[in-house]
């Protein structure tokens, strides 16, 4: 099982490779649309990059829409991890 440091760390790789952020954007307080500018069309393709990196389904799930901060994401997916075990 991943630890919640890989798990930040996958999520972290992933969203700077995909979108161009740069590493000191990736705060856990920081806010998708906000503080990374992310759009809507981004948070799609985060959920299809995101699947790939952890080879889960992450639109099951209504409360993805819930999520709305980088902490919120790395909780959302150590539960869907563990759930997966």
């Amino acid at each position: 099982m991943m630890t919640r440091e890989e798990i930040i760390k996958t999520v972290n790789d992933a969203l700077m490779k995909e979108f161009e952020l740069k590493p000191e954007s990736m705060k856990p307080e920081a806010n998708f649309f906000a503080d990374l500018g992310l759009d809507s069309l981004d948070a799609v393709d985060m959920v299809v990059v995101l699947e790939q990196a952890f080879k889960v389904k992450l639109r099951k799930n209504y409360e993805v829409g819930k999520i709305m901060t980088l902490n919120d994401l790395y909780n959302y997916i150590e539960n869907l991890v563990k759930e997966n075990v």
